[in-house]
């Protein structure tokens, strides 16, 4: 083993040394990182951070506050290339860009993959893209252009045109000499495409079969014809989807004409997967984006108003609870009792909200089986309603010593788990077929029928059953 090889390996093992055992940089290195750069000892904080994978750099900068990462970016310059800022949270990064001119940004976009070019660009203002585009090599800024005029959060965006693909009626032998030719071909693949006369997609080919076939071997006789196509307007999550269902590694992107114009990876579909996952988890507690690096005054816009949202629909809970005044009054225990229907209601609903927008984010709910899944939650929610009564119903008949009051509570919380377990499911299919995001308002939805559905049963049970004298 060679001397730079030695020397690599030792930077790998120290950039690893500054990681605890979740992989997560430990805070002494932070605080020593920034320590040397408050003290200007600016080659020491080179030297810190030197060995750190660019993903681990770009988490050093997450975890900075954020006045201090102006400063710590300054003494780093030469460490902060494309592949950091590629993996940088969007906050972070768009703050950093901010600092650094047209040309500079430029030249960290030339330096990675159109895809990851596109997401740094991508969040500038118009006038800085147009300064930035007008920065970069012609062939660059086509690329970057084309993939700007798609949809964002589409395949158009998601892809990248740096791809190998090969004439059908090559050989084995044509292709791997065409591989070994050609220095400025991208190196970081796993399989080749195989194009007809019209640059259309008729098959794929890995890089494990190309290398154990005989060269004489046509490329029409070793590649696989079935594929999986990704058209460029198709939105991420889809995408996502595709990938997950037919275990992809790559995929071919085409245009309208059917026509290859790039490849999506599965590294960049990791990412999505991550987003959406979260971002709908999100949605359903109406946080917003939800970011820790997100500013102050955005988290503030994205929560207030459905805060006030629930504010109005807890009114409808209010005013179902007016109505029984007088029924309170006589009983004080049933005030105390109450909010436990609602409650309980609450997280049933809440349950079942969640496995349904999964289900729909997965596919796995669709038209075709939309009423099956309504009367399985029902079926759930019926054990869930007899179980739960039967602990409340006798729990309250003993600690009250009043059997009807435990019958009362306990038929008022099946029927609040039962009418949760409907609403969980009705509330985002509804909204689905309106064309609304089921993430977004499904939950204000099922919480205002849960509690005024649970104050009802109640209160109208113990007024009708006689309870109250």
């Amino acid at each position: 083993m060679s001397d730079t090889e030695l020397r690599g390996d030792d930077r790998v093992d120290e950039g690893e040394r500054q990681l605890d055992d979740d992989d997560r940089l430990k805070p002494e290195f932070v605080n020593a990182v920034l320590e040397a750069v408050d003290s200007g000892e600016t080659e020491q904080a080179k030297r810190l951070v030197e060995p750190l994978h660019p993903a681990d750099i770009a988490d050093l900068f997450e975890l900075t506050p954020e006045d201090q990462r102006a400063p710590l970016a300054a003494a780093l310059n030469d460490l902060l290339d494309g592949d950091v800022f590629a993996e940088m949270n969007d906050y972070v990064r768009e703050q950093l860009i901010d600092a650094l001119d047209a040309r500079q940004v430029a030249d960290l976009a030339s330096e990675l993959d159109t895809d990851d070019a596109v997401a740094i660009i991508e969040d500038l203002d118009a006038e800085d893209q147009r300064e930035v585009l007008r920065a970069m090599e012609p062939d660059d800024r086509a690329a970057i252009e084309e993939a700007l005029s798609y949809p964002e959060e589409s395949a158009g965006r998601l892809m990248q045109r740096e791809l190998i693909a090969v004439p059908e009626h090559w050989t084995v032998g044509d292709t791997i000499d065409y591989l070994r030719g050609h220095e400025e071909l991208t190196t970081d693949f796993w399989e080749v495409f195989v194009v007809d006369p019209a640059h259309k997609p008729v098959g794929t080919c890995a890089l494990s079969w190309i290398l154990r076939t005989p060269r004489s071997v046509s490329m029409s006789d070793v590649m696989k014809r079935e594929q999986t196509l990704i058209p460029v307007d198709m939105d991420q999550e889809e995408v996502a989807l595709r990938f997950q269902k037919y275990a992809l590694i790559s995929a071919a992107v085409t245009d309208g004409s059917g026509r290859l114009v790039g490849m999506i990876t599965v590294d960049d579909i990791v990412h999505i997967i991550q987003e959406e996952a979260g971002e709908d988890a999100l949605l359903l507690s109406g946080a917003g984006e939800g970011d820790i690096n997100e500013p102050v005054f955005d988290s503030y816009k994205a929560r207030v108003r459905w805060l006030i949202a629930n504010l109005f629909t807890a009114l409808v809970a209010s005013f179902v609870i007016s109505r029984f005044e007088d029924t309170i009054t006589r009983m004080v225990a049933l005030a105390t009792l109450m909010p436990i229907v609602a409650g309980v209601g609450g997280n049933a609903g809440t349950q079942t909200l969640a496995v349904t927008v999964r289900a729909m984010a997965m596919n796995q709910l669709t038209q075709s089986n939309t009423a099956r899944a309504i009367m399985r939650e029902v079926h759930v929610a019926l054990l869930n309603g007899v179980t739960v009564a039967l602990v409340i119903g006798t729990g309250v008949a003993l600690i009250f010593a009043n059997p009807m009051l435990g019958g009362v509570i306990a038929a008022a919380m099946m029927t609040n788990i039962v009418v949760a377990g409907l609403a969980g499911v009705l509330v985002p299919v509804v909204l689905e077929r309106l064309n609304a995001d089921p993430a977004v308002s499904s939950s204000i939805f099922v919480t205002m029928t849960t509690d005024s559905i649970g104050f009802l049963a109640f209160l109208g049970l113990a007024t009708a059953s006689g309870l109250v004298g």
